[in-house]
């Protein structure tokens, strides 16, 4: 049994899954909302307290035992962290391991001597045989100490600690093949940042964190409409894209540029880190856009995404290639790409 846990800025997620010898299994899944219920959202005065609580409450609604933590694997958000694709000799693990220390230098744009160094294989260098190209991954010594920290609280430690931009793009691979045109682009819409990933067969991997989610998209309506918050975290998903050109609003004008410019300037900021890429990779077509996190089931925004950057858009489903128990039912599966690619993870030990 090997268990994903995404602790994220409102809800909690775990997902349960069993390895099989023609595949993998999900046995479980769930999440806990992490904010007091009747209380909005506020990024800036998180309580570890909550987090705790909602995380401890959903391991005993799924009826999770201390046993079953043995497979343990979490993450560490993309921004307290840095990824950078590289290439580099192909050498037995124990020099390759070794070897790293040395590259986070020159790459890393942290102290080497205050940063957590890790990598994954992405594969075989396409143009130099005796090469391969890995994702190399390094985060502050304090966020990851913050990290466990908060799991022993829990009551629980990490066999693997992973990052969440690679935790969607593991994800990704085990439902999807890399297409041979063109880069794919994960997005993870959470609460305060949209977590944006990169990659294509012939292409460079590259993931950003963008500060703008949902968060943005509800103090935009409340403010705009007036309403509290919560009425308007409320209506967001209720009514979707569309709440942002109701026609009822009194100034159209100002609503259609006051109340759309959060989720316009967070679409202008995807299109300019696409820009960066293209530039920097070489590579513009890209094949598809997969929305995944708390945010992809905001009605219209889909085609909204897709009709603003024309580029075939859907919601990523982590489960699509993945045996599911007997009876389980598959709701809201986009939210759990990140707790899926981390139970599928088999990388940084802790």
């Amino acid at each position: 049994m090997q268990i994903g846990l995404d602790i994220g800025r409102q809800y909690a997620k775990i997902v349960v899954l069993e390895k099989l010898r023609d595949g993998v299994k999900l046995l479980n899944y769930d999440s806990s909302r992490i904010p007091e219920t009747n209380k909005p959202f506020d990024p800036e005065n998180l309580d570890n307290h909550l987090v705790i609580m909602a995380v401890k409450d959903l391991i005993k609604k799924m009826n999770l035992k201390p046993k079953h933590f043995r497979k343990l694997t979490t993450a560490i958000s993309g921004s307290n962290s840095s990824l950078k694709q590289i290439t580099a000799m192909d050498l037995p693990t124990d020099e390759l391991n070794a070897s790293m220390m040395f590259e986070a230098r020159k790459h890393v744009p942290m102290d080497g001597t205050d940063a957590v160094i890790d990598f994954q294989v992405l594969g075989s260098n396409k143009f130099e045989a005796d090469k391969i190209d890995l994702v190399l991954a390094a985060c502050t010594k304090r966020a990851r100490v913050n990290h466990t920290k908060l799991l022993k609280d829990i009551g629980i430690k990490p066999s693997i600690i992973d990052t969440e931009p690679i935790a969607v793009l593991n994800a990704y691979l085990q439902s999807n093949q890399l297409s041979e045109e063109g880069a794919v682009v994960l997005l993870d819409i959470g609460a305060i940042t949209t977590s944006l990933v990169a990659w294509g067969e012939q292409d460079l991997f590259f993931t950003r964190d963008i500060p703008r989610g949902v968060h943005d998209l509800v103090k935009n309506i409340s403010m705009i409409k007036s309403i509290s918050y919560m009425e308007a975290d409320d209506l967001l998903f209720k009514e979707g894209i569309e709440v942002f050109t109701a026609e009822e609003v009194q100034d159209e004008t100002l609503i259609s540029v006051s109340e759309r410019s959060s989720i316009d300037l967070l679409i202008e900021d995807i299109r300019r880190t696409l820009r960066f890429y293209t530039k920097n990779s070489n590579q513009s077509f890209f094949s598809s856009v997969y929305l995944c996190g708390g945010g992809c089931n905001i009605i219209g925004l889909t085609e909204y995404i897709e009709k603003t950057l024309q580029i075939k858009t859907q919601i990523f489903n982590p489960f699509i290639n993945i045996q599911s128990k007997n009876g389980l039912e598959i709701e809201s599966s986009g939210k759990y790409a990140v707790a899926t690619g981390l139970a599928l993870r088999s990388g940084i030990e802790a």
